[in-house]
């Protein structure tokens, strides 16, 4: 055998061992990125177990409002909420705070709505009224249609 194709030889077995190992990176590479589709998973899993004092900002309105009802035990309205946190019960207050308390209403989180303008925790069991979980009407907003004149009705001219 020729010292050329020796090489040849060695040249296309090298080849076929970087091919082979190019194939078990890519499937070691999948699943590398299938654990880490995992550890986020079991991380978003603890991040919806963990307590509100860790999601709620220190110092908000809306963490102060949860101490609020923490130290009532009980579900408050929101002029109370307002009260006991030393502000004013503004229209524009009062609005601020409810969307804020709401959007965590909403998602099922921390807080709940047992009654109007009224919010309690979540974590002391106090439960959102039926009303407030459910959806709007299948026909909510569109326009409804024009009724048929009555009889009686005057066609302007």
């Amino acid at each position: 055998m020729t010292e050329r194709k020796k090489i040849e030889d060695r040249l296309r077995k090298k080849e076929q061992e970087v091919a082979s190992l190019e194939e078990k990176t890519k499937v070691a590479r999948v699943y590398i990125q299938a654990l880490r589709d995992i550890l986020k998973m079991l991380a978003s899993d603890a991040d919806d177990n963990t307590d509100a004092e860790s999601v709620l900002r220190p110092g908000s309105a809306v963490a102060e409002a949860r101490q609020v009802i923490l130290n009532k035990g009980a579900p408050v309205h929101i002029n109370d909420i307002l009260q006991a946190l030393g502000r004013e019960a503004t229209r524009e207050a009062k609005a601020s705070l409810t969307s804020s308390l709401a959007a965590y209403v909403r998602r099922g989180e921390i807080f709940t709505r047992p009654a109007p303008n009224t919010f309690g925790l979540a974590e002391l069991g106090h439960e959102t009224t039926e009303e407030e979980v459910a959806e709007p009407p299948p026909d909510f907003g569109r326009p409804t249609p024009p009724r048929p004149p009555e009889p009686d009705d005057e066609i302007p001219f």
